[in-house]
This record gives structure tokens, sequence and C-alpha cells, in this order.
């Protein structure tokens, strides 16, 4: 037992004393070359001046590698920078705001109905360095991962929702990209949902239940007209039968409205009650 532990831990301190040797050859091997390039630079100068100063715009970062390692500090720039030819690189980020359209994608929605839907999204980098170093193209993985969301999120709605509440479903969508991009340092500041595309069929039988349902409010609609308005004949006649005038009173202004039109013929009703007077025998 005490021999097994012995030599573990004279593996571990082999393998710390390589990793010590490794390190201090890289650093040695740096030091070199960066003194071999400063002596270039000497020696070439002033045409290697051209070369060691760098201008990025005001909306731009510059993420500078030495020999493989990042620099220490924050991404340079706005402004002018000096880099050392040979063994310093550079990358350039742009930080301003950048939209693309999210490919359209057929979902299959929680009520069992297949749509075709397409979105827009909005984002910016924030942090250069997690741009630079911690994926390989920002660009291309968050468009693969937004077309990947937008499906996922539809998913677990109903074709409802998704016509109705596109808001929630936005900022839903929103909400997972900016904590799946955070390690990339990227903000997603907007997404929308652009069109939702429905099958022909579909779109038919919406239709015909739409027009349905109008219909069938308007046959509700026209009989609680007839209803009232029969309830306000029924008031009128009651108010005309406590007075016998009032209904020839009624008839005369009918026969005024009819005569205003220059109309040629005008029907004219006779009550039997006025032939009464003329016509004794028809009492009996």
């Amino acid at each position: 037992m005490m021999d097994a532990e012995a030599g573990g831990n004279s593996n571990r301190f082999e393998n710390k004393y390589n990793s010590g040797n490794q390190q201090h050859d890289a650093d040695f091997i740096e030091i070199i070359t960066t003194i071999a390039s400063v002596i270039l630079l000497i020696v070439t100068f002033p045409i290697s001046i051209f070369y060691c100063f760098k201008v990025v715009q005001e909306y731009e970062r510059a993420v500078i590698f030495r020999l493989g390692r990042l620099r220490q500090g924050d991404a340079r720039g706005p402004g002018i920078f000096f880099i050392i030819p040979c063994i310093d690189n550079y990358c350039k980020v742009d930080l301003r705001t950048v939209s693309f359209d999210v490919p359209p994608q057929e979902v299959l929605t929680k009520d069992h109905v297949t749509v075709c839907v397409d979105a827009v999204v909005y984002y910016c980098i924030k942090n250069p360095l997690h741009a630079v170093v911690n994926v390989s193209d920002y660009s291309h993985s968050t468009r693969l991962l937004a077309a990947t969301t937008l499906r996922n999120v539809l998913g677990t709605r109903n074709l409802s929702e998704i016509l109705s509440d596109r808001a929630t479903i936005t900022h839903t969508m929103q909400s997972h990209l900016d904590i799946a991009t955070d390690p990339w340092g990227i903000k997603v500041e907007r997404v929308e949902i652009k069109d939702v595309r429905l099958p022909q069929q579909l779109q038919r039988a919406m239709a015909a239940e739409a027009e349905a349902a109008r219909e069938a409010r308007a046959k509700v609609i026209a009989a609680e007209g007839e209803m009232k308005a029969s309830r306000a004949l029924k008031e009128a006649s009651d108010v005309i039968i406590e007075s016998p005038a009032a209904l020839q009173l009624r008839y005369l202004q009918t026969l005024s409205t009819i005569s205003a039109e220059k109309n040629s013929t005008i029907i004219f009703p006779l009550p039997i009650d006025i032939l009464n007077a003329f016509l004794p025998g028809l009492k009996k």
C-alpha cells in the first residue's frame, strides 16, 4: 500500500515537473522570438512601421494574439493600436447590431397542426474576447440556435396561441437565445415572428368556421331586432286604442308622406265605420 502511494506521488511529481519544463521552454521560445521580431523591426525601420500600427473603427474592436496566446487586457479599440509583425495577429469584431432571417420552419404544434413559421433575430456582441475565443463562428452558431429554438418553442404551443399571442412567444425565444449565447459574448436584443403560414385546407376550414359564426351572430341580432320592434309596435297599438282619433291622425300623416314623393297612384283605404252613417241598413 505504501509502495503504491509512493509510486503515485512520484508520478504526480514527474508530471508536474515535466509540465513545468514545457512551460519554461515555451516561455523561453516566446522571449527569443519576440526579441528576434523586435530586432527585425528595428532593422527594417521605417518600412516596418506601416505594418505595426493598425486602426479600428468606433464600432469595432481588435482581439490580439501573440504567438497563439491571447494578449493581456481587453480588446483594443477604437482608434490606433500597435502590433509586432510576425508574432502578432489580430481579429476584428463588429459591435453593431446584426439582424438575420430565420429560414421558414415547419413546426408541429401542440394540437397536431403543421404550420410554417419564419422569424427575424437582432443581436450584438457585448464581449469580443468571448466571441472570438469561445466559439468558432458566432454568427453561424447563432443562426442555427435560433432555428432550433423557434421549433422547440412553437412545438409547445397551440395554433390559437401562435396566431394570437406572438408577443409572449417572441419574449420566450429571446430569453432562451440570450441565455444560450451568453457564453459566446452575444446579446440577443429582439426576436420577431414575421409570418405564420397555414395549409390551404386548414385556411378554408377556418374561413368556413368564421363565416358560419358570423352568420349565426347576424341571425341572433336580426331576431333580437324583430323582438324589440314587435314590442314597440305593441306599445304603439296600445296607445292608439286608448284614443281612436290617433289612428286617423296617423293615417293622414301616412298619406302626407306618400304624396310628398309625387306618386301618381295612391291607395286610399276607406274604413267601414265611415260608411255606417250613409248606409243605415248595414247596422242590422
